[in-house]
């Protein structure tokens, strides 16, 4: 369990001062849209990847493998960029 900071240890804000450190914070819980995507649609283009704020879109061997719902906020950006829409928004409680 990690133990909360106290107002003398915390850094001023704006500071980056373990860069790196999204990983340690699984921020799913927060999504109201679930990213859905259609394998047979997507061409591995790789502009979801490169446009996540998360780092959520997993890539192996220059594909996607999988999207990582734990770290996942539902911001469709993904979808939006897109060029060929093989990615759709889905209301958290509609997903499968």
């Amino acid at each position: 369990m990690r133990k909360e900071k106290g107002w003398k240890e915390i850094p001023e804000g704006g500071l980056i001062v373990e860069p790196g450190n999204a990983r340690e914070y699984n921020t799913g819980s927060w999504r109201s849209s679930r990213p859905i995507r259609d394998e047979e649609k997507c061409t591995n283009c790789l502009i979801c990847w490169i446009y996540c704020p998360d780092s959520s879109i997993i890539v192996k061997d220059n594909e996607i493998v999988e999207i990582d719902l734990e770290h996942c906020k539902g911001c469709g950006i993904c979808a939006t960029e897109c060029p060929v829409k093989a990615i759709k928004m889905v209301p958290e409680g509609e997903a499968e």
